[in-house]
């Protein structure tokens, strides 16, 4: 799978942050660093986006992803010493209730910077997964 160049330049903000704080700080921390990075490789985003979510119609409440990227890809960010499952899940949700092609899961909390492209089943009937490990 190749990566898109928009979730690449994300990735590559993100393995700078990673690379200059390295892990055991909090996800707030990690994701005020982003945004500087985001901006300092002039990309669109909102931090925070607030988004209703629907159940058969009926407003039940509202999420925030991390960051909306140039209006294309959900962000979602950890501090995790590993992703598990529901983790991924989350951001699966966050990708399907935003109504995107894909998003990215990012954990800042391992040695290693720990990401996952996240695809809307809704885009991409052809995936048998809807997220790969990269």
């Amino acid at each position: 799978m190749v990566k898109d160049e928009l979730t690449y330049k994300i990735i590559g903000c993100s393995m700078k942050v990673h690379n200059t704080l390295g892990n055991g700080f909090q996800e707030v921390i990690y994701q005020r660093c982003l945004a500087i990075e985001l901006e300092r490789a002039q990309i669109q985003f909102e931090r925070e986006k607030e988004h209703k979510i629907f159940y058969e119609g009926f407003d039940v409440g509202t999420r925030r992803a991390d960051f909306i990227v140039e209006n294309k890809v959900v962000v979602e960010l950890k501090a995790l010493i590993n992703i598990e499952d529901v983790h991924l899940a989350q951001a699966k949700n966050y990708v399907i209730a935003y109504d995107f092609p894909l998003g990215l899961l990012i954990n800042f909390g391992s040695q290693s910077l720990q990401y996952k492209l996240i695809f809307n089943p809704k885009y991409n009937s052809t995936n048998s997964e809807n997220s790969k490990i990269l």
